[in-house]
């Protein structure tokens, strides 16, 4: 079976999205930051470098200093996925993800995106 082609797709292509999703909801960059810092472990310069370098998002997720231990509780639907039954271990980190921002896009507090 062939790779899906999101894994060589470069973060910093994705993440401008992630951005502009957030922020025509009334929600911010740092926002956006905030939640992928929380989920991969990157520091803020951690993550910029990432961004520079362009990395693909198995590179981005691969290197992450720290994923949280708290994404099993990341549960619910995105893109008419349940995250919680992805089964390659890949797809569903960027499941997390796009969870986490659909979240911050439906104007969840953050403590609970931050399943704190």
């Amino acid at each position: 079976m062939s790779e899906h082609r999101i894994y060589s797709t470069a973060f910093a292509a994705i993440y401008p999205m992630y951005v502009q999703k957030a922020e025509r909801k009334g929600r911010t960059q740092a926002e956006v930051d905030q939640i992928i810092c929380w989920l991969t472990g990157y520091d803020a310069a951690g993550l910029a470098a990432q961004l520079e370098r362009r990395v693909d998002l198995r590179a981005f997720f691969a290197e992450s200093p720290a994923y949280t231990p708290a994404a099993h509780l990341i549960t619910g639907v995105v893109c008419g996925i349940r995250v919680e039954q992805v089964e390659d271990p890949l797809m569903k980190q960027i499941r997390q993800l796009d969870k986490l921002i659909d979240e911050l896009a439906k104007g969840k507090v953050m403590a609970k995106i931050l399943r704190g």
